[in-house]
């Protein structure tokens, strides 16, 4: 039990590490703005992004020929530059806004936040403006307004956003909102004066093509109407701005924060998401430019959502002949800031889009130092926290001379020559960016490898363990060594243990790193002390190992070799549920040719696994949002009873059988409830009847009707009972386990998973029949040898040695635990399993309650599996608490592996399962031993009817 409790801790403390390692906020504070040393062009700049607006339903024309989006398109052929902003994933609005007005990209600590609000204070354009005017939606609008105080703003309700509706009315909200500005301005003195300041920023959020996206998707007629509302909004913001102030002083970006996917929605990195128009005209900006045939010295660059530079542009935009210049998202916000003159945003990433604006050399090169320089003042501030807190620091080569280049480049703006002094600047903002993330990940490589070093300490300390106690390893040696003492004089190993672990936590402190920190490396630092404890053993291991011949050594290696493929195998499996397909087929296919050449006489289970095997094959083939098939549920109802009875005839009528005797119950105690198998058949049939009865009623009256609901629940209730009354046979009571949860199932099934339940429990039914046709050809083989030790395996109750073979046990226990997670849907995120589900017992929105009933269904298959395992191991004689530790071996095998998958870029579906998988496999060493205590409750009085000679003789 020590060890359970350490690992549930390790588990528990290596979880968080995730957290220290991926998910740490890229922004740092205590930088200054940097001014630049020349006068923006643009007085005011007007910032309009369509939230969703795809690049391509913006450039193409429409069925008739005719064009979108026409008033920017003349824009783009007369008036200003054009080309794709590249967003990176996850492409949602929030890190949209971010990386357009902050120029940053998605915070990963914000995964703590549940992606909801960016958990750490940031600088943008809107700061750094005198003033600024936000219109939009209340979702985005706040999070750069809400706490400045020289802007104004104002957002819609809430209840605007109807899905229902077409949401193209919330763009001409935020232009009339505007219009009505500008409008009372000729009235009141103030307004008036605010809207002449300079470096003032209008930001229109027009989410319209959002909404009607995800509503009625980008194909529709709803969405290709709405690029026309944003243009013409365009078009009048134009308007009013220049008959306003009649100076030419107005800078205009046109663009969107993301795209939107077919399906209608967004998220991800596909380029119907990341790609998003973007036009910019006005003072400061350039007019447009023919395609030139010389290549860019950038050729090789990619943008942040991976995709390469030039890409060729459609024909069917029929902008071929005007030069398209495609810049990354954050790239935007130094743009803004150079048109405006106004130091860039202290936090922000973005390079210059030098194509984009018009200005004299000379500024040209002033822009591009201003941004270089705030750029290295982010990775300036990062260094010095992280040499002030260190020890031993590690500088980043690259710009161990910054100073030196700075002066190189002022030098070289002195005596005008800017073509050099661009270019160097260029060089030493990408060596600033490479600095920024050197700093980012700078304690990754420590993190990664104690918390790695962990892992394979604690799977060390549990291969040792199990040695130790549950195999007959033990006593070999001490018969080759009578002087191997097992207890070890360990005492100067946990000193020297304790030592180096106060060495180290002295370190941290004076590093002032997180408390985290010393709990990683202290948990490590334990286990390898625990390890080093038993060098006595380790090293009599070593020579038993040594001595042993190579066909051992041979058989060990190729095990070890087995079992990390099928590991890999399932970690594979997350992403790609049909390698289960190809995994039961195949395990068909060989469990049959293996069982007809073990069994010598004639039998059907070498036919029944392979069957059983293929049919549960078919269901990782299917989609994982299930389609609702109520009379598929029916169906399986049916089917469930007929395995029941069919379990209960072999029961009753095998005894002639030896594969079959330990596993029935013939001689054994009988039931006090004669009648128990046909009053659980009757209510799994009961369940079907009301599957269709509450379904029925539910869809004609809208509602469930109360009685229904309670016989549901009644059902469901008190069938989870009646496995306790059962026979205490082997087949008898995993029969009446099978029969006990599927009322229950039945009732939280809305399709093909019914079906699953059933495929899964012949295959369990299979694997006991594996192991107890492997059991009895060995016991066949080994029969004079168990006599001679009669005293070790005579005892019915007592358990085995485990042996080298055992381990195929955990690998099976492994892939059905997996299928039980995966077969019918991903367990990883509980949203892709469908509400409807609980509708037979709750309709009434009841989140807890809703949650626990779905959670409930999805443990009932993992029951089952835990079952057949606890099954399994009194038919074997086998410590179960042994395999228990072969069990989380091997998934800390895949956890590691899950260790080094975790994403902090991606969407956030992406990020959040690449965590949820992570969780999952660490969770297990409490999630198994949790199953195993509530299934012992089914499965504690089970007996195995013994099969040994002296038994059968003595009958």
């Amino acid at each position: 039990m020590v060890l359970v409790v350490l690992g549930v801790v390790l588990h528990a403390v290596y979880m968080l590490s995730i957290f220290d390692i991926y998910f740490k906020t890229p922004i740092v504070h205590g930088m200054d703005p940097v001014p630049p040393r020349f006068v923006g062009p643009a007085k005011r700049l007007v910032l309009l992004v369509a939230d969703g607006l795809r690049a391509d339903k913006f450039y193409e024309p429409d069925s008739n020929g005719n064009y979108r989006a026409p008033f920017l398109r003349s824009v783009i052929k007369n008036q200003g530059r054009w080309g794709v902003s590249h967003a990176r994933p996850p492409t949602e609005s929030r890190p949209g806004h971010v990386a357009l007005i902050a120029g940053f990209y998605e915070d990963p600590s914000a995964v703590t936040k549940g992606w909801k609000a960016n958990p750490v204070e940031f600088d943008s354009v809107f700061n750094q403006s005198r003033h600024t005017i936000s219109f939009g939606s209340p979702d985005i609008v706040p999070i750069f307004c809400g706490a400045l105080p020289h802007s104004t703003w104002n957002t819609y309700p809430h209840e605007f956003e109807d899905f229902a509706t077409d949401a193209s009315f919330l763009d001409e909200w935020s232009f009339d909102q505007l219009q009505s500005l500008f409008n009372r301005s000729n009235q009141d003195p103030k307004i008036k004066e605010l809207l002449l300041q300079d470096n003032l920023v209008i930001f229109l959020h027009l989410l319209g093509c959002d909404s009607n996206g995800h509503a009625h998707r980008p194909f529709s007629s709803i969405y290709l109407n709405n690029v026309k509302v944003v243009d013409h909004i365009a078009e009048r913001v134009y308007s009013l701005l220049e008959g306003y102030y009649k100076d030419n002083r107005t800078a205009y970006i046109f663009t969107a924060d993301h795209g939107m996917s077919d399906k209608g929605s967004h998220g991800d990195g596909h380029p119907t998401n990341t790609d998003t128009p973007l036009v910019v005209w006005g003072a400061g900006v350039r007019y447009p430019k023919p395609v030139s045939n010389t290549n860019h010295s950038d050729h090789v660059f990619r943008f942040v959502d991976e995709h390469a530079h030039d890409m060729p542009t459609p024909a069917e935009w029929g902008l071929d002949g005007i030069e398209r210049v495609d810049v990354n998202q954050a790239d935007i916000t130094p743009l803004m800031s150079s048109l405006l003159g106004l130091p860039c945003p202290v936090n922000s990433v973005g390079n210059l889009p030098l194509e984009y604006i018009n200005m004299n050399e000379a500024d040209k090169v002033e822009a591009v130092l201003a941004n270089t320089k705030q750029i290295l003042n982010q990775f300036l501030q990062k260094s010095y926290i992280k040499q002030s807190n260190s020890l031993y620091f590690k500088h980043f080569k690259p710009l161990a001379q910054y100073s030196s280049i700075l002066d190189r480049i002022e030098n070289l703006i002195s005596i005008g020559d800017y073509e050099a002094a661009l270019k160097l600047s260029e060089n030493l903002r990408s060596l600033a960016l490479q600095g920024l993330h050197y700093f980012q990940t700078y304690d990754w490589l420590m993190l990664m490898s104690v918390i790695t070093l962990g892992y394979i300490g604690w799977m060390v300390c549990l291969v040792l363990h199990v040695l130790q106690s549950y195999t007959s390893l033990p006593g070999h040696i001490l018969k080759m060594e009578p002087a191997f003492s097992h207890r070890n004089n360990s005492g100067k190993v946990y000193l020297c243990g304790c030592l180096l672990m106060g060495v180290i936590c002295i370190v941290l402190i004076l590093e002032h790193s997180p408390p985290l920190y010393h709990a990683y490396i202290a948990m490590t630092v334990f286990l390898w002390t625990r390890i080093l404890s038993e060098y006595k053993f380790i090293l009599s291991l070593w020579r038993h190992l040594r001595g042993r011949k190579f066909n051992y050594i041979v058989q060990l290696l190729s095990i070890s070799i087995v079992s990390i493929f099928i590991l890999e195998l399932l970690v594979h499996s997350f992403t790609k549920r049909e390698l289960y397909t190809w995994c039961f087929l195949i395990t068909g296919v060989v469990a049959c040719f293996y069982l007809f050449n073990t069994i010598p006489k004639r039998s059907g289970i070498p036919i029944f696994v392979f069957v059983a095997c293929w049919f549960l094959s078919v269901f990782t083939l299917m989609p994982a949002e299930i389609p609702d098939n109520n009379q598929l549920v029916i169906v399986s109802g049916a089917m469930i009873i007929i395995i029941g009875a069919f379990a209960r005839w072999l029961d009753l009528h095998s005894e002639r059988n030896k594969y079959w005797l330990s596993i029935c119950c013939h001689e054994l105690k009988k039931s006090r409830f004669p009648m128990l198998f046909h009053l659980q058949a009757l209510l799994v049939g009961l369940a079907s009847v009301m599957v269709s009865l509450s379904t029925s009623h539910r869809t004609e009256n809208k509602e469930l009707h109360g009685v229904h609901q309670l016989i549901n629940w009644s059902i469901a209730g008190f069938s989870l009972v009646l496995p306790l009354f059962s026979e205490n046979g082997l087949l008898s009571r995993l029969t009446s386990i099978f029969l006990g949860f599927a009322p229950a199932f039945l009732l939280l099934s809305i399709g093909y998973e019914a079906v699953f339940y059933g495929a899964l429990a012949l295959v369990l039914v299979s694997w006991i029949l594996f192991e107890n046709s492997l059991l009895h050809f060995s016991t066949d083989r080994k029969s004079s040898l168990h006599m001679r030790n009669k005293e070790e395996h005579n005892l019915e109750n007592d358990s085995r040695d485990l042996q080298l073979s055992d381990v195929r046990i955990p690998l099976v226990f492994m892939v059905l635990f997996n299928v039980a997670f995966f077969g019918t849907g991903n367990f990883a995120s509980i949203a892709s399993f469908e509400i409807s589900s609980v509708y037979r017992f709750i309709t009434i929105f009841s989140p807890f309650l809703m949650a626990a009933l779905l959670i409930f269904k999805l443990f009932i298959p993992f029951v089952l599996v835990i079952c057949a395992f606890s099954a399994i191991t009194k038919l074997l004689r086998v410590p179960r608490l042994g395999l228990y530790f072969l069990v989380i071996l091997l998934s800390d095998v895949m956890t590691i592996h899950f260790f080094f998958l975790v994403r902090n870029k991606g969407s956030w579906m992406e990020i959040g399962n690449s965590i949820s998988h992570f969780g999952i496999m660490s969770a297990q060493v409490v999630f198994v031993l949790l199953l195993l205590a509530v299934t012992n409750i089914y499965t504690k009085d089970i007996q195995i009817r013994s099969t040994s000679p002296s038994s059968r003789k003595a009958r």
